[in-house]
């Protein structure tokens, strides 16, 4: 057994499940380019669409990587919203749009969610829109 990561048949299991994941996101990535290449009135070629999603689902492989990194060194095992942001610190742009849409969604939470625990002021700066991640 390799890390002593569950048996050979859990490892399969989830090999297939994350073939199928990959395949459902490149097929989607593919919809996405054709459409937006025929809404520009252009061409693109199959193997452009390809590579394209390619590069999405490896980037967002590193993406959940980094973001797995960001909650473990701030001590948690979910990924919040400032994760997130701070995975966009190079693109100004991007962190400002993600900075704007968390405002958003911290705007629109019904203000019961927003008292449904007590939490120490750090867990709570931190918990916007939480997403749990699996212990490996």
């Amino acid at each position: 057994m390799e890390g002593g990561h569950g048996t050979d048949a859990e490892r399969e299991d989830e090999d297939s499940e994350s073939e199928l994941l990959r395949d459902r996101f490149r097929l989607s990535t593919i919809s996405i380019a054709e459409a937006e290449a025929k809404k520009n009135g252009m061409d693109i070629s199959e193997s452009i669409v390809a590579c394209i999603a390619d590069l999405a689902f490896k980037y967002a492989e590193q993406l959940a990587k980094d973001l797995e990194l960001f909650a473990q060194h701030a001590g948690r095992k979910s990924v919040n919203m400032e994760d997130v942001i701070l995975s966009a610190h190079r693109n100004e742009h991007l962190a400002a749009s993600l900075r704007s849409f968390s405002n958003d969604l911290k705007a629109k939470e019904p203000q019961s969610e927003k008292k449904r625990k007590k939490v120490s002021k750090k867990e709570d700066k931190a918990s916007t829109s939480a997403v749990h991640i699996p212990d490996l």
